[in-house]
């Protein structure tokens, strides 16, 4: 008896009691879809709702394992394990050699992390009725798969389920923005069983409440981070190399402010090229081109591999394989049989020493190509000039609907931690690759954009103060 009115009075059930969750925060708490992911703009009170709504089922739900992710033990331990010490502080018990809460009920909530390959691997053979990613999108798309594997449940009154809080960006943003936003299903998935559920700042009234301004700063910010932080929008995200590709249905006709474009039938006076980047246990790409008079580069066509539904993993075909499958295309492709094409590929096909090279292997079989300029920086230069839109809206590289992986990989590179000039290499960068050699293989000058005068400050004090900051103090100083 004791022990059941001590329980009563722990601080959780006077926060239950307290708490009024708005109404995206309900739906979330609500649904038992198998996978429901709730995400989009910051400040949404997503990491509450993640927290209380593991902490609800434990509650409910007697026998219950429960597994909530972070992608760090920084962030796990910040964001989810000392609010959870402090909420379920006289209910649960934490064993912290298994970073486990255990309720009355017999229920265990475990709190986890996964910042490398390596991590993923104390999941193995784990069995949990439900699992949470938040930050889902820090996570890559291989890890929340392999986890993903340990939701299994014995029970009859419980369907096991995968709940995911997520914000636009990060190196998992193309897996869940293809589940949840574009809804674009491969074998295996079943469309019934992904809810998405959006979040705005807007609907954090708490967060309104206590900084006013909070909406203020993110209307300050520039277009692209604008939003993806404020609106929640799905096509722009923090660190997003090639933020200026739009893709506008509404005018793949008219081809005026998109860079995708309904495909046609180029015309035969226009130059083919074919422009490749070799993998093995990593995809390797190949992107068929022409060229109009004007200068302007058509992606037309397409050669990916790339496991299906297993992101950045290659289909481990030999060179003789691919140069085969190529000379096939272009043997019987409408948009290239009996046209000269001309390759250029990336100068590491030419590495002869350990036997024939790529290259060489090319030549043998009839696929022939020049080396491409391989320098990095330069090259994602000439892809950002090229898709810059002149004053008609008019861009100097379009890309036909139907090349759906560069449209999957392009949009998802983000700049390197380490290197900020550069796209982060650990990423789906492959069709980026091919298509820089080509770039650089006719390179162009950028198109004049609106100009800035950097500011000049002589003074390393003489800093202006922001006017969030001086509406605070001032605010301060009337109290």
């Amino acid at each position: 008896m004791e022990q059941v009115r001590g329980a009563l009075t722990a601080p959780i059930f006077e926060k239950l009691r307290r708490e009024v969750p708005n109404p995206r925060q309900r739906e979330f708490f609500r649904s038992t879809a198998r996978h429901t992911a709730y995400g989009g703009a910051r400040g949404g009170g997503k990491s509450f709702a993640m927290r209380r709504k593991m902490v609800l089922l434990a509650m409910r739900y007697g026998g219950l394992r429960l597994l909530l992710l972070r992608r760090t033990l920084q962030e796990l331990r910040e964001n989810h394990l000392l609010p959870l010490q402090s909420d379920l502080l006289g209910y649960a018990d934490y064993k912290r050699d298994e970073r486990t809460f255990v309720f009355p009920n017999g229920s265990r909530l475990t709190l986890g992390y996964c910042d490398s390959d390596s991590d993923v691997l104390q999941y193995q053979g784990a069995e949990y009725d439900v699992i949470g990613f938040e930050e889902a999108t820090h996570f890559k798309e291989e890890w929340l798969i392999f986890i993903s594997t340990s939701l299994r449940t014995t029970k009859r009154d419980f369907s096991p389920r995968i709940y995911y809080t997520c914000n636009p960006g990060g190196v998992g943003h193309a897996y869940i923005k293809r589940l949840f936003i574009d809804r674009a299903f491969r074998e295996g998935e079943d469309p019934d069983d992904y809810l998405f559920i959006p979040a705005r700042v807007y609907d954090n009234k708490v967060l309104m409440e206590a900084d006013p301004d909070y909406v203020k700063r993110l209307e300050a910010l520039p277009e692209h981070k604008r939003r993806a932080h404020l609106e929640g929008d799905w096509n722009v995200y923090e660190g997003q190399v090639f933020e200026e590709l739009r893709v506008d249905p509404a005018h793949f006709a008219d081809r005026l402010f998109t860079h995708v474009i309904d495909p046609f039938r180029p015309p035969d006076s226009w130059p083919r090229y074919r422009s490749f980047d070799f993998g093995y246990a990593r995809p390797f790409s190949v992107g068929w081109w022409v060229k109009d008079g004007d200068g302007r580069l058509y992606r037309i066509l397409e050669l990916y591999g790339c496991v299906p539904r297993e992101a950045n993993v290659g289909v481990r075909w030999t060179p003789e394989e691919i140069f085969r499958e190529i000379l096939r295309i272009e043997r019987e492709h409408p948009f290239l049989c009996g046209k000269r094409i001309e390759g250029v590929a990336d100068p590491a096909i030419w590495d002869a020493s350990r036997g024939e090279s790529i290259a060489a292997t090319g030549e043998r079989l009839g696929v022939y190509f020049e080396r491409g300029d391989n320098r990095r920086v330069p090259g994602w230069m000439q892809i950002h000039n090229r898709l810059a839109f002149d004053e008609r809206g008019v861009p100097m590289l379009y890309i036909f609907s139907s090349c759906r992986e560069f449209l999957r990989t392009l949009p998802t590179l983000q700049y390197s931690r380490t290197h900020p000039e550069d796209v982060d290499s650990e990423l789906e960068d492959h069709i980026a690759d091919e298509t820089r050699y080509l770039c650089m293989r006719h390179p162009i000058r950028a198109v004049p954009q609106k100009r800035y005068t950097p500011s000049l400050c002589l003074d390393p004090l003489d800093r202006p103060v922001p006017q969030y900051v001086m509406r605070t103090e001032q605010r301060e100083n009337k109290n």
